[in-house]
């Protein structure tokens, strides 16, 4: 089976849709339905929330500093600090490097 690319109309409207509904401007299931109809269904789920135990467990489990993991993920030490306690929530590229890490080890970063 091959899987067609999406034409740069397609990857742009992908886009659009995924800023509104990062926003709260669309609901999930009109995500869903726009994703399914560009990408298909077998479209790859969006990356998982991350929770600040969860971050501070990997970070331990592969024996780093706040700072270390900061580094590979190019954060400020205060940042992922923040991410630890829970004041704020990873997303963009920083929530899918964790998800990166969290399936496959620091390892996959280095």
């Amino acid at each position: 089976m091959t899987i067609k690319k999406p034409s740069r109309l397609a990857q742009e409207l992908l886009e659009m849709a995924g800023d509104q509904h990062r926003l709260g401007l669309m609901d999930e299931a009109t995500y869903r339905k726009i994703t399914v109809r560009h990408l298909g269904s077998s479209a790859s789920p969006m990356a998982e929330p991350i929770s600040g135990e969860e971050v501070r467990a990997m970070r331990e489990q592969a024996h780093l500093s706040q700072a270390a993991l900061a580094k590979y993920l190019n954060l400020t030490t205060g940042y992922v600090s923040q991410l630890e306690r829970g004041t704020k929530q990873a997303k963009g590229a920083v929530l899918a490097l964790l998800n990166v890490i969290r399936r496959k080890g620091i390892e996959a970063l280095q």
